[in-house]
C-alpha cells in the first residue's frame, strides 16, 4: 500500500516566523551580553590602570605617612593590602609596637586569605617580645608553626621560641624544639641554626673531676696540730784561737 509522502517544509519561512516571534528575547540577550562584556572589559582597565598606580604609588613611598596615603587612596587592591604590612614595619622601627600591632590585625580582618598573613602574625608576635610580653609572644609563635606547617614561617617560629625558652631558663623545652627543627626541615637553613643553638645548649663538661666535698668536723673533735718546732741552729764558725802566754 502506497504511503503518502511527507509534507514539504519551506525553511526560510519557518525561520522568518520563528524571528518574528522571537525577535525581541534575541535582540535583548544579545544586548545584555554585550553590555556585560563591555563593562567587564571596563572594570579590568579601569582595575589594571588603578592596580598600576598604586604599586607605582607604594613603590615611591618610603615613610609611615606614605604608606597610609596608599592604603587611604587606594583600597582593595594588592598593593594597598602591602602598605599595612609596610607601615606596621615603619611603626616598629620608631618602637611603636602597639600601633604596629594595631595595623596588622586591621590587615589580617581585612584580607584573612592573603599569602603574607603568617608573616604579619610573626611580625605582631616579635612586637610582643620586644614589649616584654614574652609570655603571648611565646604562645603566638607556638600557634604560628602549628598553622603553617608546610610555610617557611613555621622553621622561624620554632626557633623564635628557642630563644625565649633560653631567656627563661627553659633549656630542655628549648632543647626538645631545637631537635623537631632538625627532623622536619632537615635540609633547610634553619637546620643549621638550630644545630649551632644546640650545641649552646647542652651542658658543659670538663675531664677535671670537681674537688671532694670535706666535711666540716668541730673544732673541739678535731685532732690538735703539732706545735712548730724552731728550726735547728745553724753551725757557728769557730772562734779566734785564744793568745799564747810569753
Amino acid at each position: 500500500m502506497p504511503t503518502a509522502p511527507p509534507p514539504s517544509r519551506d525553511v526560510a519561512l519557518e525561520t522568518r516566523f520563528f524571528w518574528e516571534r522571537f525577535k525581541n528575547p534575541i535582540i535583548a540577550t544579545v544586548l545584555v551580553v554585550l553590555l556585560a562584556a563591555t563593562g567587564f572589559t571596563g572594570y579590568r582597565f579601569y582595575s589594571d590602570r588603578r592596580a598600576a598606580a598604586a604599586s607605582a604609588a607604594l613603590a615611591s613611598a618610603n615613610t609611615a605617612q606614605q604608606y597610609e596615603q596608599v592604603i587611604a587612596r587606594y583600597p582593595n587592591t594588592p598593593a594597598g593590602a602591602d602598605a599595612y604590612i609596610l607601615l606596621a614595619e615603619a611603626q616598629r622601627k620608631e618602637t611603636k609596637f602597639t600601633e604596629a600591632n594595631k595595623t596588622l590585625e586591621t590587615f589580617i580582618a581585612k584580607y584573612p586569605k592573603h599569602e603574607l598573613l603568617s608573616t604579619a602574625k610573626m611580625a605582631m608576635a616579635g612586637n610582643l617580645d620586644s614589649m616584654g610580653k614574652t609570655d603571648e609572644a611565646l604562645a603566638m609563635y607556638q600557634q604560628i608553626a602549628s598553622d603553617y606547617p608546610n610555610g617557611y614561617t613555621a622553621p622561624l617560629a620554632m626557633l623564635s621560641q628557642v630563644y625565649i625558652l633560653k631567656a627563661k631558663n627553659r633549656n630542655d623545652d628549648a632543647r626538645r624544639i631545637c631537635e623537631n627543627v632538625l627532623t622536619q626541615y632537615q635540609r633547610s637553613f634553619w637546620a643549621g641554626e638550630a644545630m649551632q643553638q644546640l650545641r649552646l645548649l647542652k651542658p658543659i663538661t670538663t675531664s677535671t673531676p670537681p674537688p671532694t666535698a670535706v666535711p666540716n668536723v668541730p673544732a673541739m673533735l678535731a685532732p690538735a696540730a703539732p706545735a712548730p718546732q724552731a728550726p735547728p741552729a745553724p753551725n757557728q764558725p769557730p772562734g779566734p784561737p785564744p793568745p799564747k802566754k810569753p
